[in-house]
């Protein structure tokens, strides 16, 4: 495991590495936070040891905020630290030796802060939440793959006597991390979120933006798909107000030659307001009665003998 001790002088280094200016140790007050652990959560998920390993990396220099709250206002602390912590004398539910992702954070000596210190050393704001991405979400009792639906089995049931959750593996990133009431992890918290390598998301980014909350934490590859999707409406809405635009014109020229003597004005400006499925309706509409109307009949058509005439009818303009 990481060394999880270090002197005064070290830690200052490690703030100072995330400071613009160079701070000592009466204006920071440093403490400790569990961020997970190996154990199986509230959701019926565990991270494996590998994966604290992981995401001990992965949450260097990560803020913390609170309630997950996504405004930078809300920003209260810094991670400057991790380290794994393994109990010797306490098992997890499975029987395997307890570790748990620790993290050293730094917060301002500040007027603002000051009573959010006091909390944090009365042991009033103890419990936090860790927003992150996994490429792996795995069944603990087939290994198939629980956000594919490849695996049958629901987390949290058990089936001939155990119990299914899913194992959470390979991290890809480490968002941030939150004071919360009530966090999924006993002991710490966790809010998690998916990714795979050779599948962005699994989701569609409609349906990723209508399950969004307050709450929600997107990756930067989940951005910039749904800023991707969001030009894709915008090129689709330019081609449908161009469309739209046609079939208005072609409305308003058929209307004119149907009843040339009616001012349409007014009619052609709230045509705008018809979707383009009722436009093109209104159009066809109109059309077939000009047609009938007005048939088109060509100039050179060939004439029956009964027809003919000899006053060149056939071929003025």
């Amino acid at each position: 495991m990481q060394n999880n001790v270090l002197s005064a002088e070290k830690e200052m280094e490690l703030i100072n590495r995330h400071s613009t200016v160079k701070l000592t140790p009466e204006k920071v007050f440093c403490f400790t936070v569990t961020l997970c652990d190996n154990e199986i959560d509230r959701d019926f998920e565990r991270f494996t040891v590998d994966a604290l390993k992981k995401l001990s990396v992965l949450f260097i220099g990560k803020t913390g905020i609170s309630d997950h709250s996504m405004r930078s206002k809300d920003q209260m602390a810094r991670i400057f630290h991790t380290y794994l912590e393994a109990d010797p004398a306490k098992k997890n539910t499975l029987g395997e030796a307890y570790v748990a992702l620790k993290a050293r954070a730094y917060m301002l000596r500040t007027e603002e802060n000051n009573s959010l210190i006091s909390e944090i050393e009365g042991g009033i704001k103890k419990e936090v939440s860790i927003s992150c991405s996994v490429n792996e979400s795995t069944c603990s009792l087939c290994s198939g793959d629980m956000k594919t639906h490849s695996c049958k089995h629901i987390k949290g049931r058990s089936y001939n006597g155990k119990l299914c959750y899913a194992v959470l593996n390979e991290p890809t990133d480490a968002y941030e991390w939150s004071f919360v009431a009530v966090p999924a992890q006993r002991n710490a918290g966790v809010t998690k979120s998916y990714i795979k390598k050779e599948d962005i998301f699994l989701e569609t980014p409609i349906e990723i933006i209508k399950s969004m909350t307050a709450d929600t934490v997107l990756s930067d590859a989940e951005i910039k798909s749904i800023r991707s999707y969001v030009s894709q409406l915008e090129a689709l809405a330019e081609d449908a107000r161009i469309y739209k635009s046609n079939l208005i014109e072609d409305i308003e020229r058929l209307a004119l030659i149907l009843m040339p003597k009616v001012n349409f004005k007014s009619f052609i400006s709230s045509c705008g307001n018809l979707s383009a499925k009722e436009l093109k309706e209104l159009r066809n509409g109109l059309d077939a009665q000009a047609k009938e109307k007005f048939p088109m009949t060509p100039q050179l058509r060939s004439v029956s003998p009964k027809e003919k005439t000899h006053n060149n009818t056939s071929f003025k303009i």
